[in-house]
């Protein structure tokens, strides 16, 4: 079982975006400090619900300030990037990592990103596909030539190549994780045999809907049974760890309804469609229900279950919840200490 932080550096009512990303580089140097696996940055643009930009440039902080804990993007939004310098970028930071950079890719939402980018609505409804695999080109071939609807260029040489700086470690140039939210993305990630990130926002049956149709499809075409074996998806979760239950639960229903109501209000899309957004007290009512929050023995039993039930064995948890500097490095220190033994 291989369990992390998940990062989003909310910005809490009344508090700065400076004390949001302070809280989320302390979180995450604490997280390496309490010998959890892994830390999972959030990049979001113009809101308050996540404080970073760029999951990239701050994973290359955090990658500089550790030493062993694997540092991933949850997730870099394709559609308003260029897929080959996000593939630089990634080569750049797994081989000055020694290999402990994940990256995690996804195709975001309709909002105004996409006009302040330049990139438009297209690459957000089409383009995600053509994105995905240039990326994947630019992270496993030494020359490569773009020649698709929305990126043609002449071939030229892949500088950093990860596989030559790090050869001699097995090495096959960073992950690449893609976040899933819909069968269409499920099927996406398993013909390219990619593991899948699962949202904070859907149980355990519906995980492990999302598994098996990603087994089905990967089986389908053509991918070997030991590859897909080999693949090990992330479920993203929530974690809040006190003595009593209603403790940790009272702890999140009293600050993450004011964070989601402003963070999730804040989006704007592109085209001026409706979007329905979540009441902020019932989805955190929710993430109680469907993650560890409670005690230690709770939330291990919590973990544990939810991997029996899904087979996923790494966990991206969201542990910066109650919105306090203090509170989430004890939330972190608890669980590397109270729950992580009981998992092993």
């Amino acid at each position: 079982m291989r369990v992390g932080s998940f990062v989003l550096a909310a910005q809490f009512p009344g508090q700065g975006q400076g004390e949001a990303l302070h809280r989320a580089v302390r979180s995450a140097e604490v997280a390496e400090e309490a010998g959890l696996d892994s830390v999972w940055l959030a990049e979001h643009h113009f809101v308050p619900y996540g404080t970073c930009p760029s999951a990239v440039t701050l994973a290359a902080l955090l990658l500089g300030r550790t030493r062993r804990i694997r540092v991933g993007t949850a997730v870099s939004v394709l559609p308003t990037v260029h897929p080959v310098a996000l593939g630089e970028q990634a080569a750049l930071l797994h081989v000055t990592s020694g290999g402990r950079f994940s990256l995690g890719v996804g195709r975001g939402g309709p909002w105004v990103d996409l006009e302040v980018f330049g990139s438009g609505l297209e690459a957000y409804e089409k383009g995600f596909p053509e994105s995905l695999d240039l990326l994947l080109r630019w992270l496993h071939e030494p020359r490569v030539k773009g020649s698709g609807e929305r990126f043609s260029f002449r071939e030229v040489a892949v500088v950093p190549r990860p596989q030559e700086a790090l050869s001699g470690q097995g090495n096959s140039g960073p992950e690449v994780v893609v976040a899933c939210t819909s069968p269409s993305s499920v099927r996406l990630a398993a013909q390219r045999c990619l593991p899948m990130l699962l949202g904070m926002h859907v149980g355990d049956d519906e995980k492990a809907e999302m598994v098996a149709l990603w087994n089905r499809r990967a089986r389908a075409v053509g991918h070997r049974p030991e590859e897909i074996s080999a693949v090990s998806h992330v479920s993203a979760g929530v974690a809040q760890i006190a003595d009593r239950r209603l403790e940790a639960a009272e702890t999140l229903q009293k600050a993450m309804p004011g964070w989601l109501k402003q963070g999730l209000d804040a989006h704007v899309t592109v085209d001026g469609r409706h979007r329905a957004m979540r009441d902020p007290q019932a989805y955190t009512e929710l993430l109680c229900g469907l993650h560890p929050v409670g005690t230690p023995q709770v939330c291990a039993d919590r973990i544990a279950a939810t991997s029996e039930r899904t087979g996923i064995t790494r966990f991206a948890l969201l542990v910066e919840g109650s919105g306090d500097l203090a509170a989430t490095e004890e939330n972190v220190r608890r669980l590397g200490a109270e729950v992580l033994p009981q998992l092993s």
